[in-house]
């Protein structure tokens, strides 16, 4: 781990990068990922121990913290070695190098070098050593990655120094109270399985390693172990860190500690086992497909009680280059939703270990292109993201086709992620911006896409989806785009209206034309998930839509735009229903270039 750097570099073989291009992965793809992310990691701490040399700290140098670590490594390798590819460890590296190179804040700047002291009183703890470090104390609170939280009974405020001594897996932590006076706490860290007991769940064996009972409250003194959500798998339990006290979970900044109450935490692992089983339910190494081991930590988002109840859909998902295989996750209601969630999410890292070793594009970052699931323009760097994880989304959603219970949302859902990962497929293949390898792992998605969309979906949800598409992408330009300089916009899909590429079927300028409006703003995409299943009383405009009566909703929509002639999104759903009524050639253009027609105009009279 850490001897000399490599010197001969990876190669990927070719049918590995292929199951990769095609939104897939075998285990044997995962792994070699994995590989090239504990490369990378190794070159970062490289540099990042150079870096801290010069940082004025009142402890001791780097160099003892990394000896104790490196002692550990050899006399435990394998729980030594999941500290430094956990994902909250490379977080802290990204953040500190940020910080070294003034392009990030934080706490002190020794009090976050400090983390390294951390990390080695938690390796030596795991191989059982014996050390005594000074390590960086946050209101008397010392945090070991992996293990959990010790608290001082009454610690001083603020961050200062104090010191942990191990021996035999028994840590002692000292440092000042508030009085300034010497405290001591003598704890045996270890992490603990979410506790199930209950009249609903199996009581777990006894696997804590400690004797005090457990603090509920982060602020309180005593030890707080990091808590992990287990499943079973053939080779084994696996235990997932469900991540709510580590100050670098939040994939940047370092946070407080958001404890989940003990309702919380059972509420997320009976959920994850629900979501686990639904996973199980397909084999394989296709796109959407996740063994939940490759999984490295769940990071609950937001919520830290059992009440109010969650939404049934999982409103923010978050992952990090720099923290390979974590997932920040709001808590849904739905296991379903969770399980698209966690494969959306490492799809993302899939890619982002695989930018890491092949440069895939040369994007100058510039946000100027349309991916239909967000509100914002993206650069080409995200598109590729979105692609990536939604061909992954709609494989999931394939998978569900077959399945009673979820046939019917799945068909909508992988109708809908198809249609849009293939046109943002086509934009980055149409870029000018792709490498060798980024075009051959875009030309991987088309093939699988293309695939797909020739697979038949019953004509409802083929329609709906369809319905939903253009609406988002009606909305998105309405917000975000202005027409050319002195092209009259007429009332309604005019042919005058609509400049000659749209004419001529080009359906849209290139991005470099485009013209962003200066007040444009986040919004909200409330239809997509609406679109799902077909209300059966419907009563606004858009639930009209989706039932199938366009008639409807158009005149919904035109009361509406009397009231609100500028409204967005009523002026999308206007747009759209009457392409429904009207098709044709007027209609194309229309939905083409939106951002061209003026409101309809108020009634006569």
């Amino acid at each position: 781990m850490t001897g000399e750097p490599r010197t001969t570099p990876f190669h990927m073989p070719g049918h590995l990068f292929a199951e990769l291009a095609s939104g897939g992965g075998s285990a044997a793809a995962v792994a070699f990922l994995e590989q090239g992310e504990r490369a990378r990691r190794l070159l970062l701490l490289r540099t990042l121990l150079k870096r801290v040399r010069d940082v004025r700290t009142p402890l001791p140098g780097a160099t003892s913290a990394w000896k104790v670590f490196k002692e550990a490594a050899e006399r435990a390798p394998e729980p030594v070695e999941g500290l430094l590819l956990a994902p909250t460890t490379g977080a802290w590296i990204a953040h500190l190098l940020r910080r070294l190179h003034g392009t990030a804040t934080g706490p002190p700047l020794w009090a976050e070098a400090a983390r390294l002291n951390s990390l080695a009183v938690a390796a030596s703890l795991y191989a059982g050593t014996e050390t005594s470090l000074r390590v960086a104390l946050d209101d008397g609170a010392l945090h070991l990655p992996g293990l959990g939280l010790a608290r001082l009974p009454d610690g001083a405020p603020g961050v200062g120094a104090g010191r942990a001594g191990t021996r035999a897996g028994v840590m002692t932590l000292s440092g000042p109270d508030r009085r300034g006076r010497p405290i001591t706490l003598t704890c045996r860290p270890a992490p603990v399985p979410v506790d199930r007991s209950g009249p609903e769940a199996p009581v777990p064996p006894p696997l804590r390693t400690f004797t005090d009972p457990v603090p509920a409250d982060p602020g309180a003194p005593g030890w707080h172990p990091l808590r992990t959500l287990t499943h079973a798998a053939p080779d084994g339990p696996v235990a997932i860190p469900l991540e709510d006290l580590d100050p670098y979970r939040d994939l940047d900044g370092p946070v407080p500690p958001a404890r989940l109450d003990h309702d919380e935490a059972v509420a997320w692992q009976r959920l994850f086992d629900e979501a686990v089983a639904i996973l199980a339910g397909a084999d394989g190494a296709g796109p959407g497909r996740l063994d939940p081991a490759w999984i490295r930590s769940v990071v609950p988002w937001a919520r830290t009680a059992l009440l109010p109840p969650p939404p049934p859909d999982v409103r923010v998902s978050a992952s990090s280059g720099d923290a390979y295989g974590a997932m920040v996750v709001s808590r849904p209601s739905s296991a379903l939703a969770l399980a698209e969630a966690l494969v959306h999410e490492f799809q993302h890292s899939k890619l982002a270990a695989l930018i890491h070793l092949f440069p895939l594009l040369s994007d100058d970052r510039a946000e100027r292109f349309y991916a239909p699931w967000r509100p914002d323009p993206r650069h080409l760097t995200g598109l590729l993201h979105g692609a990536y994880a939604f061909t992954g989304v709609a494989g999931f959603w394939r998978d569900r086709l077959a399945d009673p219970e979820y046939a019917g949302t799945a068909a909508y859902h992988f109708a809908l992620r198809r249609t849009q990962s293939r046109l943002v497929v086509r934009t980055l293949l149409s870029s000018g911006r792709l490498t060798a390898a980024g075009r051959a792992l875009v030309t991987g998605l088309a093939r699988t896409l293309d695939g797909w969309l020739r697979e038949p979906v019953p004509e409802p949800a083929r329609t709906r989806a369809r319905t939903a598409a253009a609406l988002h992408r009606t909305e998105w330009r309405l917000r975000n785009l202005l027409p050319p300089p002195g092209g009259a916009a007429g009332h309604g899909p005019q042919e005058r209206s609509v400049p000659p590429e749209a004419r001529s079927g080009g359906g849209s300028a290139a991005p470099d034309d485009l013209r962003f409006r200066s007040d444009r703003a986040s919004w909200p995409d409330v239809r997509t998930h609406l679109f799902g299943v077909p209300p059966a009383e419907p009563r606004t405009p858009d639930e009209h839509l989706a039932a199938g009566d366009p008639a409807a909703a158009f005149d919904g929509y035109a009361k509406g735009l009397e009231r609100e002639p500028g409204d967005p999104h009523l002026r999308a759903g206007w747009i759209v229903a009457r392409a429904a009524l009207e098709p044709g050639p007027a209609a194309r253009r229309a939905l083409a270039r939106p951002e061209l027609l003026l409101p309809p105009p108020p009634p006569a009279g």
